[in-house]
């Protein structure tokens, strides 16, 4: 197999050898020659190869009058560069044209007339040096990997006017190839934003079989699939396929749900394309075009109305050249009598033959006008890619002038050239690398670090004028140059869409899901097929995820809202009751503090120890207060506030208590008076307060330097709201403080308990016993409900156990005091009752034993100092 596929080479290089000619316009001499190839005929007849006979040479035929004019532009742009002064000054360019037919051996045929001039025989002695010093060419793209893998031996530079094969950016690959139209690359990521923007998803595509559509249809369906594009069918064909394979693919695209078709056609296959198009009558599509045919006006006619009319598609941008229309206009057989190609063109265009006695023809006389006949070769409205041959003259005229120095020698009116007998194809290439030029229109030109220039392009859009014949309408722009979201632009231009419709049409897979459903993947199948089911909490419709973190669905599932955030604010209803009992509490132990310290002289205050009373009555103050820093907004301060507020003021408060309760029991269980005075003292009790206190505050400083409490987002508990709480920081600092609270407690139990068998009539330490009881209760029942209330009801009941802890204190302990100074100071003596009688007594027996204990006291320390 190898064998026969190196034989079958080979007889394609004798085909490409014995069919070799000069070149198809006069060339001119020069001091620099530069060589132009174009596809000047746009099919080619290719011989059978066989092993016995001489392979025929190839025939080219149908000759394809853009690709003349791009001919004729460069000789234009040689002629000017020529005539100037200031550009290349007294150095000449000359040029050689060769037909490439739109095909790699033409093309090979081609380049090697221009690097070894017209010479066929092999008996010539070669010369290193190549007879053009660089290439304008060749417009496709396979044709110009062709060429370069001869040229890039010899490091000619090659600049294409319509070769975008994204392939050829390879600088390592072709680094002497340089392009005046952007890469495919660029137009194929362009197309796709197209096809995102008018909002199709569902799409076919169809593409030439060669470097150029290849290359440049899977970088579309990357692009696309980034874009959430899917590609329902991608069918290649070669305009040298059979006939049934272009039926073949037309039915695939007739036979395909889309309704939108990406043609990344060369022309010549999307002229076999239209033609079985129109033979099946495909109609309906929306077609988007790419630069190599979108304002190619041989489409743009009334036989192909009703399959393109309203085809958009990205092309170069549109440009004038001064004075080239008059130049073309010139073109005449009588310019060069012996060249073919001249006359070939003139019997195309006036559609006569210059050879006698044929019948049913008109015969040709050359005096007929170009000015009389409108073709793709006397149009210059649409001047794109002809530009593009013009700017590669010019860059290469250029390239050329900086590297002989012209007009650098100082001298204004000495404009001359540092001229050498070789020219090093490696500098040329270096020079023209750097070249940075206006043209008279304006235009800048020079290449990217890979040969390139900048990817702009139009989009344009097929409409009808007001006599029915379609014209190219600029609707939008892209500048590839842009930064994401800027590079599409749209110039606010009605659009013709497909079959004349105002209307966009649809091309989607699966219609969009109905509010309250969102889509399914359907096994095998592209991501934009899908099914729709009904959205479960926190989806939305046409998604295939849940909302963010930090949003949920509305109602309908339409869309993604904000959660609700949850705390306990002062506005509801529970926050205004908690902190209407908070500031009730605190205003009550005030006004109970205002009553001791209103009559602290009278025997019942100092009998209830009036310190540590008014200490008590402060600390209980407090502990109302602080519940206060558990409602609200949850900040950094607060956090860290409220768990070491509440600790502290409640160590102070079971300080107190505690302090208040070993007193008691001293008092009542010690059998040496003076011991009980020293034990019971002023000074002890404040060290005993102020040492339980401070124990607490050195544990809260340690929680919040090591671990403090922050204000947290709590998603996981509800998944339709954001519950702000405090973090804990450290769960041991919390626990340790709560616990602590609790030992305090439990002391204070514990000895009031031991109080119990006192005096009927005294019941201080029964007080102090109830409240104990009550506090230990509240806060027992506290911890299974902190841990398991959900949201702010866990802050509610610590709150709540604030609040109740508090009042039973204040209630148990302070209550019957101040009920006892009322009714003493509002008594009246025939209203008595049996129980105001039993409260006077229990006061009384306050003041006795307080008097008793202290005189003896006093009298035992008297005798003792005797």
């Amino acid at each position: 197999t190898r064998l026969v596929s190196f034989a079958e080479m080979l007889l394609q290089l004798k085909v490409v050898l014995s069919s070799f000619y000069g070149p198809m316009l006069q060339p001119t001499d020069g001091d620099i020659t530069i060589g132009g190839v174009f596809s000047i005929h746009s099919q080619i007849s290719k011989p059978p190869l066989s092993f016995t006979d001489t392979p025929e040479p190839l025939i080219c035929s149908r000759i394809n009058f853009r690709e003349f004019r791009f001919a004729q532009t460069m000789i234009f742009a040689i002629e000017e560069i020529n005539n100037s002064s200031s550009l290349l000054p007294n150095i000449s360019i000359g040029y050689k044209l060769f037909d490439s037919c739109g095909s790699t051996l033409p093309s090979t045929r081609a380049l090697m007339g221009l690097i070894n001039g017209q010479e066929r025989t092999l008996a010539k002695i070669c010369h290193g040096q190549s007879s053009v010093h660089a290439i304008i060419g060749a417009s496709e793209s396979s044709s110009t990997i062709v060429m370069l893998q001869i040229s890039g031996i010899f490091q000619i530079p090659v600049i294409s006017h319509f070769a975008t094969c994204a392939c050829l950016s390879n600088r390592k690959e072709y680094p002497s190839f340089f392009r005046t139209i952007p890469s495919d690359y660029y137009q194929s990521r362009a197309l796709a934003k197209l096809v995102k923007q008018f909002g199709w998803t569902w799409v076919g595509a169809v593409r030439s079989d060669n470097d150029y559509g290849n290359n440049g249809m899977a970088t579309f369906i990357a692009a696309a699939s980034q874009e959430g594009v899917c590609v329902e069918y991608s069918e290649a064909i070669s305009r040298t396929d059979p006939k049934e394979q272009v039926a073949r693919v037309v039915r695939v695209i007739r036979s395909g749900s889309a309704r939108v078709l990406v043609a990344f056609l060369a022309q010549s296959e999307m002229d076999i394309l239209l033609e079985e198009a129109l033979n099946q009558n495909l109609t309906g599509l929306q077609w988007v075009g790419v630069e190599s045919w979108i304002t190619a006006g041989n489409f743009a006619n009334r036989k192909y109305s009703s399959i393109l009319i309203g085809t958009v598609g990205f092309t170069i941008r549109k440009a004038k050249i001064t004075g080239l229309r008059e130049f073309l206009l010139q073109v005449n057989p009588r310019q060069d009598p012996q060249n073919t190609l001249l006359r070939e063109f003139w019997e195309a265009s006036f559609d006569c033959t210059f050879q006698s006695g044929l019948q049913g023809q008109n015969q040709c006389t050359g005096s007929e006008r170009l000015q009389d006949i409108n073709n793709l070769f006397t149009d210059v409205s649409q001047l794109r890619i002809s530009n593009n041959v013009y700017k590669a003259v010019y860059a290469m005229a250029h390239a050329m002038h900086n590297m002989l120095k012209c007009g650098q020698s100082g001298d204004v009116m000495n404009l001359s050239c540092n001229w050498k007998d070789n020219l090093d194809p490696q500098q040329v290439v270096k020079h023209l690398q750097g070249v940075n030029f206006t043209l008279q229109s304006g235009e800048s030109v020079y290449f990217d670090r890979n040969g390139d220039p900048v990817a702009t392009y139009e989009l344009v859009n097929w409409q009808r004028d007001q006599a029915g014949d379609i014209v190219f309408v600029a609707v939008g722009s892209y500048n590839a140059s842009e930064p994401n979201g800027k590079q599409f632009t749209m110039n606010g231009i009605n659009i013709t869409w497909a079959a004349e419709s105002p209307k966009r049409p649809q091309s989607v897979c699966s219609e969009s899901c109905l509010p309250g459903f969102r889509q399914a993947a359907i096994k095998g199948k592209p991501i934009c097929c899908f099914s729709c089911i009904s959205c479960a909490a926190g989806e939305i419709s046409n998604s295939n995820s849940k909302c963010p973190l930090e949003y949920w669905s509305n109602e309908d599932h339409s869309q993604c809202i904000p959660k609700v955030i949850e705390f306990l604010s002062h506005g509801e209803t529970m926050g205004a009751i908690l902190t209407t009992f908070s500031l009730f509490g605190a205003s009550l132990t005030s006004v109970v503090l205002c009553i001791f310290f209103q009559f602290r002289d009278t025997p019942l205050v100092k009998a209830s120890n009036s310190e540590l009373s008014f200490l008590l009555l402060f600390s209980l103050t407090l502990c109302f207060l602080c519940s206060l820093t558990f409602i609200g907004r949850p900040t950094e301060w607060s956090c860290m506030l409220r768990h070491t507020a509440f600790g502290i003021t409640f160590a102070l408060c079971m300080s107190c208590v505690l302090a208040k309760t070993i007193a008691v029991v001293i008092a009542f269980r010690a059998r040496r008076p003076s011991n009980t005075v020293l034990q019971c003292s002023a000074p002890l009790q404040r060290t005993s307060v102020l040492s339980c206190t401070l124990l607490q505050v050195v544990v809260c400083v340690l929680w919040l330097t090591l671990a403090p409490p922050f204000p947290y987002k709590n998603t996981a508990h509800a998944s339709e709201r954001i519950i702000l709480e405090c973090d804990l920081g450290s769960p041991i600092g919390f626990w340790t403080v709560l616990g602590y609270i609790g030992v305090l407690a439990t002391l204070c139990l514990i000895l009031a308990f031991l109080a119990r068998k006192l005096p009927d009539n005294f019941n201080e330490a029964k007080f102090i016993t109830f409240s104990m009881l009550i506090f230990c209760a509240v806060w027992i029942t506290f911890i299974p409900a902190y841990v398991s209330s959900p949201g702010k009801l866990t802050v509610a009941v610590e709150i709540f156990a604030i609040l109740a802890s508090s009042f039973g204190l204040l209630f148990c302990i302070f209550t019957p005091k101040c009920e006892n100074k009322i009714i003493t100071l509002h008594f009246k003596g025939k209203h008595r009752s049996m129980h105001l009688k039993h409260l006077f007594a229990i006061s009384h027996l306050h003041i006795v034993i307080w008097q008793t204990l202290l005189s003896k006291a006093s009298d035992i320390q008297g005798k003792q100092n005797m």
